[in-house]
């Protein structure tokens, strides 16, 4: 898919809170970062990965209910290959996390084990929530911190603005604010962001946005699009006119009978974003030649 401009989004907070990251992350043993189900790989900070190294990494793949099965099972086998402990959730009703402390406690075994034999007996587990913004971060938090014991506010030696949150296991919950890097390379990785709201839509072209998602839907989940819009075979090869399609259907006209393609556009990506075209994944994992 070609787009007519880059698409750059970092606003001057994002720098302020990557640093902020880098100083609160002497103070947790695990790193959780929660990421999109249908956007698995787009939806991860790259720069985590060196931020974060040498300590256990969970990632919660929310929003599980609205991406594709079968896609997020690859993912799972995918992740846990490369030594992430992976927890598929839906954050809204909390389904998937009350298996939080158990894999919590399996991450950290053998550090819990060490602190035994210095009798650091009952020393908490700390894991840091991260994620970036639109991804569902705060929806865990709030689902976590309704069942927690207590909500405990800025510490000593905490960066000033980090919430901690105890669990009723014990545990403790450092949240963090969501975090974007600096440029999107890779123009693919910024237009899966869009597509799913992470990056706002007033930066952006909808109608060029809505008319990409139609093509990649049409290439890959035509019957959702098909039953969705009521449309029917041959669909146009081209999105703008797959997009007047759908306004059409939709009775979205203005004068002399044409399409508001700017309101059909809204309305597609809204239907799209709120789970209404089907359970959805937009991209796969790498399969090895």
């Amino acid at each position: 898919m070609e787009h007519s401009k880059p698409i750059q989004w970092f606003p001057g907070h994002m720098a302020k809170t990557r640093r902020k990251l880098k100083e609160s992350l002497s103070l947790v043993d695990m790193v959780i970062e929660v990421i999109d189900a249908r956007i698995p790989q787009s939806s991860r900070n790259p720069e985590l990965d060196s931020l974060a190294a040498g300590k256990p990494r969970l990632l919660i793949m929310n929003k599980a209910d609205m991406a594709d099965d079968a896609a997020t099972t690859k993912w799972i086998a995918y992740f846990q290959k490369q030594g992430y402990y992976v927890l598929p959730a839906d954050c809204k009703t909390g389904k998937g996390l009350q298996k939080l402390d158990t894999i919590l406690n399996e991450a950290l075994a053998e550090q819990k084990e060490k602190w035994r034999q210095k009798g650091m007996v009952g020393r908490p587990v700390r894991a840091m929530v991260v994620g970036i913004p639109n991804v569902g971060k705060s929806t865990f938090i709030n689902r976590m911190a309704k069942s927690s014991s207590a909500k405990t506010e800025d510490r000593p030696g905490v960066t000033r603005g980090n919430q901690w949150f105890t669990l009723k296991s014990g545990a403790q919950l450092l949240d963090t604010p969501g975090v974007l890097w600096p440029k999107f390379e890779d123009q693919e990785v910024a237009l899966r962001l869009a597509f799913t709201g992470a990056i706002r839509d007033q930066i952006l072209d909808c109608e060029e946005l809505a008319c990409d998602l139609l093509s990649l839907l049409a290439a890959h989940y035509r019957s959702f699009l098909l039953e969705r819009y009521k449309l029917e075979e041959p669909l146009p090869e081209m999105g703008y006119e797959l997009l007047e399609l759908v306004g059409r259907k939709r009775g979205m006209l203005i004068s002399r009978g044409e399409v508001d393609t700017t309101r059909a556009a809204n309305m597609i990506l809204d239907e799209y974003r709120a789970g209404k075209c089907g359970r959805i994944t937009l991209e796969h994992p790498p399969v090895k030649g």
